[in-house]
């Protein structure tokens, strides 16, 4: 059976990024969506996360741009008292339901859960094998080029040979029995979160073993904040060192030094700059874990014994090895935004996903002509390697000067908190947003310059 549906668009992808265009093109122009997911409702891969997992960064930074996730409150107890709310999994998952909620309500947006697109413009039920298909002029927008994978969905990139213990990250919180020792495995923000979590829970830092393939940059969260003077402050501090550095060693000792950049092991200098953030607290209690692998990837687990290229390391016989090595982040190639076959989602200024696909939607609404679009929104990367990250910034700079021209992109996007670097309309300003706008203005050009010679 097929049924017909009607539609402008079809966003296949209800994550973050698929929920932020629907957000903004239907607020934007007379239009219908039929937005697809194979899940059973929005939220894409937090439906399936860990559940002690938290947005590393501010709630603001993330959603759609017409409803503020979360309260714009700074945190008022703990060890991040003065920095931005974060969410929790079930925060947001609570919040995109009601975003669903509202895009439905207003007529403009049907939701199919639990479907699976199939191509041209047709999806299929995974509950009841029903066909749909959408018909006449309809532009497909892909919100999955860039979807995540999560240890819950993959399996470990290792092989487990019968009688070892390995559990997925998501796992952890349920556990029945205390191993005598943890073996967290991967270099990310899903690694350093279980390692942070073992602790709050009384593991001795001993217990924990954790094989880290690279080690990462973080940046540190106390410089990413929705606060205009802070976060232009980072930007301008980034640029500066961009300018000065001889390298790119160089460039991130220097961010580090200004405070931008953090390691876990000063005495090691990190290859893998993904740069999720990470608060001051987090980085003292990872430092107490001594215990590190650097042997490169995990090729096998056996019971008490950890297999790598170049030899093994023997672990506790009741081991339990914790799978935390799926690729959260995706790094295809760039491809125009929109082209005739699709629209496909991704990152405009550096690092900010969902004020990319919010950017987009509002472009869309608001331009008839798809080489003008792409050239106001220019897809930049995400960072993997410190190279990788230098092209980052450098792209998604570019990008955010182009799009940045356009009186009417500039009037929405400065009202939308999902930009990191807006003015809001009202600000009453300060010294030190005065002082970080001069300093940003004197060190972009030649940052840039420098930046694009050593990427």
């Amino acid at each position: 059976m097929t049924r017909a549906i009607e539609a402008d668009y079809l966003v296949v992808g209800a994550g973050a990024m698929g929920m932020a265009f629907t957000d903004a093109v239907v607020d934007h122009a007379d239009v219908r969506v039929a937005l697809v997911d194979r899940r059973h409702s929005t939220s894409g891969h937090w439906l399936e996360a860990y559940p002690f997992v938290r947005l590393h960064q501010a709630s603001a930074f993330y959603g759609v741009a017409s409803a503020l996730l979360g309260d714009g409150q700074l945190q008022q107890h703990g060890p991040e008292k003065g920095l931005q709310e974060r969410a929790s999994q079930s925060e947001i998952c609570a919040y995109y339901a009601r975003m669903l909620d509202r895009m439905v309500e207003s007529g403009k947006v049907e939701f199919f859960p639990n479907c699976e697109y199939v191509g041209d413009r047709a999806f299929v039920s995974l509950i009841s094998g029903e066909r749909f298909e959408v018909r006449g002029a309809c532009r497909i927008v892909d919100a999955r080029y860039l979807a995540p994978s999560v240890p819950a969905e993959k399996p470990p990139p290792f092989d487990v040979a019968e009688g070892a213990r390995v559990l997925p990250v998501n796992e952890l919180a349920r556990l029945a029995e205390a191993p005598s020792q943890y073996v967290v495995v991967g270099s990310g923000k899903t690694a350093t979160d279980a390692c942070i979590w073992l602790l709050s829970r009384d593991v001795d830092p001993d217990a924990i073993c954790w094989v880290r393939p690279r080690d990462p940059w973080m940046m540190n969260r106390a410089v990413v904040q929705p606060d205009p003077a802070i976060i232009l402050g980072m930007a301008a501090d980034m640029m500066s060192a961009a300018e000065h550095a001889t390298s790119i060693d160089d460039l991130f000792l220097r961010l580090e030094d200004a405070g931008v950049m953090l390691r876990i092991d000063r005495t090691v200098m990190p290859t893998m700059a993904k740069a999720p953030t990470l608060a001051a607290w987090e980085l003292e209690q990872l430092r107490t874990i001594d215990n590190v692998v650097r042997r490169g990837h995990l090729e096998s687990v056996e019971r008490g014994n950890l297999t790598f290229a170049g030899g093994s390391v023997t672990v506790a016989d009741d081991a339990l090895v914790v799978h935390c090595a799926a690729d959260g982040l995706k790094y295809p190639p760039l491809v125009p935004v929109w082209r005739p076959e699709a629209i496909t989602l991704q990152p405009i200024r550096a690092g900010f996903p969902c004020f990319g696909a919010a950017l987009v939607g509002y472009v869309e609404a608001t331009r008839q002509d798809d080489d003008e679009k792409n050239r106001l929104c220019p897809p930049s990367p995400y960072g993997n390697s410190m190279v990788e990250w230098a092209r980052m910034i450098v792209l998604g700079t570019r990008a955010a000067m182009s799009f940045s021209t356009e009186p009417d992109i500039k009037e929405w996007s400065d009202q939308v908190a999902l930009n990191p670097a807006r003015i809001p309309p009202g600000h009453a300003g300060s010294a030190a947003l005065d002082e970080a706008r001069e300093r940003l203005a004197t060190h972009t050009r030649p940052g840039l310059a420098r930046l694009a010679e050593l990427m």
